[in-house]
Formats: structure tokens, sequence, C-alpha cells
């Protein structure tokens, strides 16, 4: 099966390439950033050795879709989708913060919480919640964005003090993210699901505060199935997520977290097949509509000759 694991293109007014864990993103000539969401799988900061078919077009389609849903909200960086795997957008001065909203004490919040914390970037957490109870409000939580190594939680208090984002921009991305994330809210409760927290990137361009990166996506968001949850949470049960969170599980099934001298188990075809089905399943939930598979005859062609016929417009 064919799956784009790494890119080397050269396209006209190239200034620039950033390889993430997942994303490859090429500046051109600092006007336009085309974003590649690749087929690479990152679990516990490891890239996996091997690519996951459809999975970067899994995780474009789905930000393209919520992007253009809350475009009304907050003016976004996209300019044009030329492949199902390729975002093509504006080039953005980016924030040095992401803004993350919890709807839920789930994840690093409730590991907080169980540690005894009640305060959580400077924002309180009530008393006697239990994992995956609903905050009476959303929270924000904002992350400090690290060029190497793990994002530090950081206090709103802190950011303005350290000058890292100017006051009355930080007031506005706090107002875009609570808007954004009460749509995707709406949208996710519309598929019988609990969007229960995400992250969002904000950049500046000319003056004008824009959403970049990607939003609403299994790779930075959580999801729960809104059936049930109730009757779990009375129970105490785990709740039944839509994440990536079945790749982490059989990770640490298997003997891997990601800690030094461990080795990634070994991905099987049959591994890989189950893990591409389950990121289709991902997309037709989250977005309610059935899947259609690009072309992965030659992959790598197809992507490049995408993005030079848009480019070259």
């Amino acid at each position: 099966m064919n799956a784009i694991t790494e890119t080397k293109f050269n396209f006209p007014k190239q200034k620039g390439f950033y390889k993430g864990k997942v994303r490859d993103v090429y500046n051109i000539g600092d006007e336009k950033l085309v974003m590649i969401v690749s087929d690479r799988i990152s679990a516990f900061d490891v890239v996996l050795p091997k690519g996951i078919p459809y999975k970067g077009q899994v995780l474009n389609q789905i930000a393209a879709k919520f992007l253009e849903a809350t475009k009304d909200i907050v003016p976004n960086w996209v300019i044009a989708v030329p492949d199902p795997m390729v975002t093509v957008g504006l080039f953005c001065e980016p924030f040095k913060v992401e803004m993350v909203i919890r709807g839920y004490l789930s994840g690093h919040a409730w590991r907080e919480y169980k540690a005894g914390k009640r305060m959580l970037c400077g924002v309180p957490m009530p008393d006697g919640m239990k994992e995956n109870d609903k905050f009476p409000e959303p929270l924000i939580t904002p992350t400090t964005k690290a060029s190497v190594g793990h994002d530090e939680d950081i206090s709103r208090e802190e950011i303005l003090k350290q000058g890292i984002v100017a006051k009355e921009d930080y007031e506005q991305l706090e107002k875009y993210t609570r808007a954004v994330f009460q749509r995707g809210t709406e949208i996710a409760a519309k598929m019988g699901l609990i969007l229960v927290d995400t992250k969002y990137e904000f950049g500046k361009k000319d003056g004008r505060i824009f959403l970049i990166d990607e939003i609403h996506t299994p790779d930075s968001s959580r999801y729960f199935y809104k059936e049930g949850y109730e009757a779990r949470q009375e129970k105490g049960e785990a709740q039944k997520q839509l994440s990536k969170e079945f790749v982490r599980e059989w990770l640490m099934d298997n003997g891997f977290q990601g800690k030094d001298g461990q080795k990634v188990p070994e991905m099987t075809e049959e591994i890989i097949a189950s893990i591409s089905e389950r990121y289709i399943e991902l997309y037709e939930n989250i977005v309610g509509e059935k899947f259609v598979k690009a072309d992965v005859s030659n992959v790598l062609n197809r992507v490049e000759k995408n993005i030079n016929s848009f480019l070259s417009k």
C-alpha cells in the first residue's frame, strides 16, 4: 500500500522547508505555505517507522471541513486544497502560544487534578470532580509553543507579563477560541459526539489575526461518543473515545511507551491496514460522510503535480 512518509519537493520560489512529526511545510516566497499532511504517525513523541495509507488524507480533509465551517467566526489561513493531502494557505507570523480549551476533565487536566492540583494554567478547577466530568464552563489552558521538546503550560498572566502576546491580541485569541470551540461542539453533537478538548493555533498577517494549521482532527482533539456518556460516568467506566488512543494502546500492549531502550513493535501489513481502517472510520464519524479514497497508485507524483499546477496559476 502506498503511503507518503517523506517529501523532497522543490517548488518555484521555495524559501524554506519545515518537517514536523506529521506535516511537511514548504514556504513559497514568504507569501504562501504549502502544507502536506503525510501518512507518518507519531505516538509518545516518536514517529513510528511505517506510514498509514490514507491517514494524511483523513486529517487534511477533516481540517478543511472544519476550517470552512468556522470561517464566519474567524478568518483562516486557507487559500485552497489542491490535493486531498495538501492545504495551501497564507504565510502568517504564528503567535508563540497554543490555545488549548477543555470542556471536560480529561487527559493532562485529569492527571494534574489527580495529583491534587486545583489550578491549571492559572485557571481554578472545581473540587469534587471525577475523570471525564464536564467543567461548568470550558477552560482555556494555553501552552507555550516549544521549538524543541515539550510545550509547557503557561497562564494568561504570564503570557501578558512576559509580553509573549500583546493584551489586545490575547483577548481576541480567547474570544476566537471560545467561539470556534462552541461551533465545534455543536457540529460534534449532530454527529453523536462530544468535543472534549482541543487546541488552536493563530497567526498574524498584515495586522490581522488568522486561525492557522489544522482544527478538530483526531490529532489535535479528543472526542467521546455521546451515547452512553452519562451511564459510563455514573458507573465510573472509561469513556468511548474517538481519537488515536487505540494506536497508543496497541503500542503499550506490546511494551512500548517511547522510553529509552524500548523498541517499536513490528508494524505488520495487517496492523497497518487495521490502523488505516480506523482512521477512515474516524473520518466518517466526525464528518458524517462516506470517505472517498484518493488514487494512491503513485501518490508522490499525484501530490507534486497537483501542487505545481495550483502554484503555476
